[in-house]
Parts: C-alpha cells; structure tokens; sequence
C-alpha cells in the first residue's frame, strides 16, 4: 500500500499552480475582449466609404447612369469616318465595271456602231477571259479538248498584234489594251462554236459561216483600233492581221 500511495503522489506531481491557472484565464480573457471589439453588433451599420460629390445624384435626376460627356475629339474624326462612305465600290477599284463591258460588247455585236475610243482604250480583261473560257467550253462540248490552243494563239496573237500596232500608230498601245480589244472580238466565234455543238459545219454552210464570222471579228477589232489609236484610214491594213489571227480559231471551230 506505502507503494501505491507512493504512486500517486508522482502521478499527480506537478509543476501546474492556481498562479499559472489565473493567469490563463486573464490572457482568454484579453484575447476576447481584443478580438470581440473587432466585431460590430448586428444592428449597426459599417462605416460608408468615401464618395466622390459628383457621384452623389440628387432626388430630381432623370437621366441616365453612367452617360458620358462629349468628347470633341470624336466629333473631329467624323470627317475621317465619314471618307469610307465615299470610297469607290470594289469592283470599280478592281477594274470591273459592268456598263463599259456592256458598251464594248455592244461594239462588237454591232460592226456598224461607232466605238467610243475612250471607253475601248481601257485595259479591261474580264470580257476577253470570259470569252476565251466560253469558247473552249462550247469546243469541249462539240468533242473537242481545245483549251491549251485557245489560250496559246491568243497569247501569241496579242503580241504580234501588239507589236504591229506600235509600228503602225504614233502614239502607241499598251499590251493590255490588244488583249482586252482582241478578246472581245472573240464574241462572233463564241457563237459560231456554239453552233458547232448542234450540227457540223464542215461543209458549204460551215465554211461560209466561218467567213462571215472571221470577217464579222475582224472588221470588229479593226473598228475599235483605228478609233482608240486614231489610225484614220488605215483599218483595212490593220484588218488584215486580224483576220489571220481569226482564221486560226475559225480553222479550231470547223474542224
């Protein structure tokens, strides 16, 4: 029993004292009362931040939140803005204008009309390719695979033309210009090769329609130069030319 007793009085040693007790609690105490001033009561309402004064509105405002002011800088790019409006459309920055292709389609429809030379010295390739591309498609419908011919006469017959022509003329052609007048001149042989696709021409009738077609082109192209160029006089020299160069899609045409 001495042993026992002699137990609990190391078991229940220590160095713990009311002193050490009291003045725990006084340190609780201290950490509540230095976090429960942090706390507000519920009632109370948290102090407002600063505002500036023309933030505040008055009872009497109508308007509308967050309207800006005028900016005068806005007011003196207007004119900038307004320089889009004004820009040309696309097509015409690109070349393509509808009522001269009209015009010079007309021109070749018509050999007797007059041409307008300031509308036919325009480099405008979008009628010759087109007429270039409808020629070979009514070939390839007649049976006949004639794309690469169609395109190589015409690119050799723009520079012999090309070339004769500023031997001929005082003033001078551009390339761009043949092409473009020679392109549209293609129009009678797009028709005679669209009648190929319904019956042959190689006989009386096709050989007379080729003719007439080669000089209905011809007489054409040299109608539109002698007035672009102002070569008075001379469109039977530049016919000539012409009429070879459309003898070789008549000769594709045939046969």
């Amino acid at each position: 029993m001495s042993n026992l007793g002699q137990f609990d009085t190391d078991f229940y040693q220590s160095n713990y004292t009311i002193d050490n007790q009291e003045q725990n609690c006084n340190d609780s105490n201290a950490y509540e009362n230095f976090y429960g001033s942090r706390k507000q009561p519920a009632g109370e309402q948290p102090p407002s931040a600063f505002v500036p004064p023309e933030m505040l509105m008055s009872p009497g405002y109508a308007g509308q939140f967050f309207q800006p002011a005028s900016n005068l800088d806005y007011y003196s790019q207007s004119s900038y803005i307004d320089s889009f409006d004004e820009e040309p459309p696309l097509l015409e920055e690109l070349g393509i204008n509808f009522d001269h292709i009209w015009q010079k389609t007309l021109t070749v429809l018509n050999p007797l009309k007059p041409a307008d030379g300031s509308i036919m010295n325009e480099t405008d390739l979008t009628g010759p390719i087109l007429f270039c591309v409808a020629l070979g498609a009514t070939l390839l419908l007649a049976g006949k695979v004639q794309f690469g011919y169609v395109y190589g006469m015409s690119a050799i017959g723009c520079l012999g033309i090309h070339a004769l022509l500023n031997l001929m003329s005082s003033s001078g052609v551009s390339c761009g210009c043949v092409a473009s007048v020679l392109g549209y001149c293609l129009l009678p042989m797009v028709i005679l090769s669209s009648c190929a696709i319904f019956c042959s021409l190689q006989g009386i009738f096709g050989m007379v329609s080729a003719l007439v077609i080669i000089g209905w082109c011809s007489l054409s192209a040299s109608k539109i130069f002698i007035s672009a160029l102002d070569m008075e006089g001379q469109q039977l020299l530049i016919a000539y030319p012409c009429a070879l160069l459309y003898g070789l899609f008549a000769l594709l045409t045939v046969f």
